[in-house]
């Protein structure tokens, strides 16, 4: 008998999956179906490459959050775009960002050049030299290396490190396995699963001096991007574990005190994908609908050669572009396109506009602020013309 085996019997390897319950199945499914969705929606480039930047951002600044980073997600936005500067005793901040970075570019690249990424032992132990590359180490910490020394967090012992290597051959051999093959249709569901096991048994296992929680996350990242999932969901599950710190330490500390039961961290996992996803796609459709209603106003406004009608048309889009109605006296200088148009002319200019646009059905009036019926009334772009298939109640709901 292995040692790891009294200290640590709920490392079994195993999964029973008579016991995943319905409503696990369904979020899975969920999650599925919203990943098929997001890979290759069409978007404009600009917009795509902002929102990859903003959830590559997000799940660096989670994954080294949970581990006591301190720099804010505007902080780690800024640094990515090579605008932060921080005095010399909080630089390692930026390298702990900058390994991870390079961690997940790399990672994505092997993806990308379509080859089947298999999980090793080798590759488990490169994740954690990139996540400790550079950084100050403890006495005894050889980024990549099992420690030889016992490693305890909070009160939680790791696996003895004599029994490392062996469980870590054991985890690849088994995430490789039939376990994790996929089950009818549900091919992404059950990727998602083994990729949130692959973390939790590596937290467990906890082989590292250091990073083992980045490691597991990193893991966790190649399993997902390997399944097929685009790289702005495959960080949200790390953004979860951060945005519920407790929690996810209380569901891995549960999940071994519960003799190795994944399904209830399986579960917390799954449920905050999927909130995620629900986040992630309401985001995808909103440039989507940015977009059919410029193009909406354009085709309204095919004659814009004449000066009036172009003036119509961006005074409309400019309208689209404002979070709240516009008061009527502001909309003159809403843009310098608004103030440029309008400069020299008389109020009712403005007006025969507005009564054109309304007439049109391209703005519509609507109260500022919550006066009831002494609310000053404003101007905001009539984006449910476009709006369609919503469910009947909506759709009622809305008139």
């Amino acid at each position: 008998m292995r040692r790891f085996e009294k200290t640590h019997p709920w490392l079994r390897f195993g999964i029973d999956f008579s016991r995943v319950t319905y409503d696990l199945w369904v979020m899975l499914g969920e999650c599925q179906s919203k990943i098929e969705h997001l890979a290759g929606v069409p978007l404009r480039p600009d917009t795509a490459r902002r929102l990859h930047s903003m959830y590559l951002a997000k799940g660096i600044r989670a994954t080294t959050a949970i581990e006591g980073n301190t720099l804010s997600e505007k902080q780690v936005m800024d640094h990515l775009e090579g605008g932060l500067e921080l005095p010399a005793s909080r630089e390692y901040l930026k390298q702990e960002i900058d390994n991870i970075k390079v961690a997940c570019n790399q990672i994505l690249r092997e993806n990308m050049d379509g080859k089947p990424v298999q999980c090793s032992v080798e590759r488990i132990k490169e994740f954690n030299r990139a996540v400790l590359c550079k950084l100050p180490m403890n006495e005894g910490v050889v980024p990549g290396a099992i420690s030889d020394f016992a490693v305890t967090v909070g009160r939680y012992l790791a696996a003895p490190r004599e029994d490392c290597d062996l469980l870590l051959e054991r985890l690849c051999q088994w995430l490789d396995g039939a376990d994790f093959q996929p089950r009818g249709e549900l091919r992404l569901g059950m990727a998602i699963i083994k990729a949130i096991v692959a973390h939790l048994y590596l937290a467990w296992i906890h082989p590292f001096g250091d990073g083992n929680g980045r490691t597991a996350r990193l893991l966790e990242f190649d399993i997902l991007l390997s399944a097929g999932v685009p790289a702005p969901a495959a960080h949200l599950l790390s953004n979860h574990y951060n945005l519920t710190r407790e929690e996810y330490y209380r569901q891995l500390d549960f999940a071994s005190r519960s003799g190795g039961d994944v399904l209830k961290f399986v579960q917390y996992a799954a449920q905050g994908l999927r909130d995620g996803l629900r986040e992630q796609i309401g985001l995808v459709r909103e440039q989507q609908r940015d977009v059919s209603w410029r193009s909406y106003v354009h085709e309204r406004f095919r004659s814009a050669s004449r000066i009036e009608n172009k003036r119509r048309r961006d005074l409309v889009l400019d309208i689209s572009m404002a979070p709240n109605p516009v008061k009527r006296s502001d909309l003159a200088l809403l843009s310098p396109n608004c103030a440029t148009a309008y400069a020299g002319k008389s109020s009712r200019t403005l007006m025969r506009d507005l009564a054109i646009l309304l007439e049109l059905q391209l703005i519509v009036e609507a109260p500022i602020g919550s006066q009831g019926e002494t609310a000053e009334t404003g101007y905001m772009a009539n984006k449910k013309l476009i709006d369609a298939f919503l469910p009947v109640r909506r759709m009622a709901d809305r008139e």
